[in-house]
């Protein structure tokens, strides 16, 4: 048992996170995200929406400050604009980044092929749709 870890963070999650090196990726995916056939490692968080899942992840993981975005979401095909699902994920990632941060975008498609490169996939029951992120680590 730890002290002022957020029970969300399981065992499995934060020796996954603590083993990725500066510049790793994941993905933070939702619940339709076909995660088991992208081929990085999976670890499912349950029952919670991505908002939630961001604000466990971001209490622990530092974003890369090195680059411009270290924080990109799916664009859905018709290119909609950010829901409001994707503006929390963003206000929890600003809260905690020491630089000025915005979305970068993947179209739906490369999303995909995006991140089968990544660390490791994080995924939750989020039902929000296109609800998944990559994420760049930073530094502490």
């Amino acid at each position: 048992m730890l002290k002022n870890v957020d029970p969300v963070l399981t065992g499995t999650l934060l020796k996954a996170l603590d083993e990725m090196g500066h510049g790793d990726t994941l993905a933070l995916v939702d619940r339709n995200y076909p995660s088991v056939s992208a081929g990085p490692q999976v670890v499912h968080l349950g029952e919670i929406g991505i908002v939630r899942a961001a604000e466990a992840l971001f209490s622990v993981l530092p974003l890369d400050s090195f680059i411009d975005n270290p924080l990109a979401r799916m664009e859905a095909d018709d290119q909609s604009p950010a829901t409001s699902t994707h503006e929390k994920v963003l206000d929890v990632a600003r809260a905690s980044h020491t630089r000025p941060l915005e979305f970068s975008l993947i179209p739906r498609h490369d999303f995909y092929s995006v991140a089968t490169e990544c660390a490791l996939i994080v995924q939750c029951l989020e039902t929000a749709p296109y609800s998944c992120f990559i994420v760049h680590k930073g530094v502490v």
